[in-house]
């Protein structure tokens, strides 16, 4: 049995899967056939599903709504009041349901406050997206991408610090490990 707190004020459906030591917080709803992991923490008004995986030590802060055809890995950070579509085109007089595109968020990744993420895209393990920026493209790992819409403007380390580097393109991060680009890609070495 799942040892995790959820509010008094929160509803959980029946077919939900809730992992160890997981915290779901005032006026939230989890809809049926989710799965959310251990070590999780979810602000207040958040609604995750139905149909939606989330993996372990995820921090979900205020006012998110996790559609169906979101997955997200271990250890991502969504900032408060960002935003997942799940249709390109939607209408409120036309059903879609089968029309939602899969969005992806691989391990680590932050997500920062206000940000809107266009579903159909995969971000990249570790990459960083700066408050209020518009996400309509896939992100590579590692990338720190900012604006409307989101442009890389850099990379960050595992850390979350930009990285500055050395005319071998080699960066030192803060926690120490070394980083190369490599074909356009950031490589730890």
């Amino acid at each position: 049995m799942s040892n995790f707190f959820v509010h008094e004020s929160s509803y959980i459906d029946d077919n939900v899967t809730i992992g160890n030591n997981t915290k779901i917080w005032h006026f939230s709803h989890v809809l049926s056939h989710t799965f959310i992991g251990e070590n999780c923490s979810f602000g207040q008004n958040c609604v995750i599903g139905p149909k939606v995986k989330i993996g372990n030590g995820v921090k979900v802060q205020n006012n998110i709504s996790i559609y169906e055809g979101v997955e997200i890995e271990d250890d991502v950070f969504l900032g408060p009041s960002m935003v997942f579509t799940n249709v390109i085109n939607p209408r409120a007089f036309i059903q879609r349901k089968d029309e939602f595109k899969k969005t992806l968020l691989k391990k680590g990744c932050s997500i920062g406050a206000n940000v809107t993420i266009v579903c159909g895209v995969t971000i990249g393990e570790f990459a960083l997206i700066g408050s209020g920026a518009v996400v309509n493209r896939d992100v590579k790992p590692y990338a720190l991408i900012v604006g409307v819409p989101a442009k890389q403007i850099g990379w960050v380390g595992v850390s979350g610090n930009t990285l500055k580097f050395d005319d071998k393109n080699i960066a030192v991060d803060s926690d120490g490990r070394r980083y190369a680009i490599i074909d356009e890609k950031l490589e730890e070495i």
